[in-house]
Order: C-alpha cells, then structure tokens, then sequence
C-alpha cells in the first residue's frame, strides 16, 4: 500500500519547469559588444545560466564566450567607459562639500563598475564607482546620478 501511494503522489507531482537557456551562436572575444547575431537559445536547462537574450544583447563580454557553451550572468557587463591607464576625474561627496582630483584608472569599467584608480597627486590607491559621466565616485554621499 505504501509503495502504491508513493508511486501515486511522484506520478501526480507537477513536472519540472523546463526553461530555455541562452548560448553563443559563435565565438565571441573578450571585451566585444555582444549583438543579437551573437546569441542562440537551447531547450535546456542550466542552472546559473542567462536564459533570455534581452539580458545580453548590448552587453560587453567581460571572457571569451564559445560558441554553443552558456552564458553566466558574470561573463557579460556593461560596456566599458574606462579604459587602463585613462586618466580620470575622482570625486568625493559629502553633502554641499564636492572634491575632484585626476586619477590614473588600473583597470576598465563600465557604469557601476567597482574600479581602482590612482589618485595622481598623492599616488593613493582607492577604490571607486564609474558615474555615467565617466567620473569615478569614492566614498562620502552618493551622487544622484
């Protein structure tokens, strides 16, 4: 009776959800603006995987994507503004109190991205938010940006 009732509550339990999941079409370089021609979908399920791709289309590749393998969310971001080695400005905000000073940029980054930058002045390195206006925030009250 046991078995008869087990057998009964699997074979009524909903089946699992099968959702689509996003692949490259081709390989695409690291660092390369990833375009609808980029992309294909597969009727597989991959946990941890993009599975729609209004997610990536416009996106900058942060790795090679290979053609046919799944893309994470961590593999694309937002396109880079900053480059290595771009000179940029470095704010600090604290009410009415606004501090600018130039920065070198170690790293490249998009908007939101964390990025290290060193302050030319004083060589400090600190670690900052990319503004949309291609500044890099530190500290004190964010910006309404």
């Amino acid at each position: 009776m046991r078995v008869v009732a087990t057998l009964l509550l699997l074979l009524s339990a909903p089946a699992p959800a099968h959702a689509d999941t996003l692949v490259a079409a081709r390989t695409v370089r690291a660092q390369a603006i990833i375009t609808p021609v980029d992309l294909a979908i597969i009727d597989r399920t991959i946990p941890g995987t993009l599975a729609d791709a209004s997610e990536a289309v416009g996106m900058e590749s942060r790795v090679v994507l290979y053609a046919g393998r799944p893309i994470r969310p961590g593999d694309i971001g937002p396109p880079a503004i900053i480059d290595r080695n771009q000179v940029v400005t470095l704010t600090y905000r604290s009410g009415p109190l606004t501090i600018a000073a130039e920065a070198r940029a170690l790293g490249r980054a998009g908007i939101g991205d964390v990025v290290r930058v060193m302050n030319l002045a004083s060589r400090n390195t600190v670690t900052g938010i990319v503004r949309a206006d291609g500044t890099v925030s530190v500290g004190g009250t964010p910006s309404s940006e």
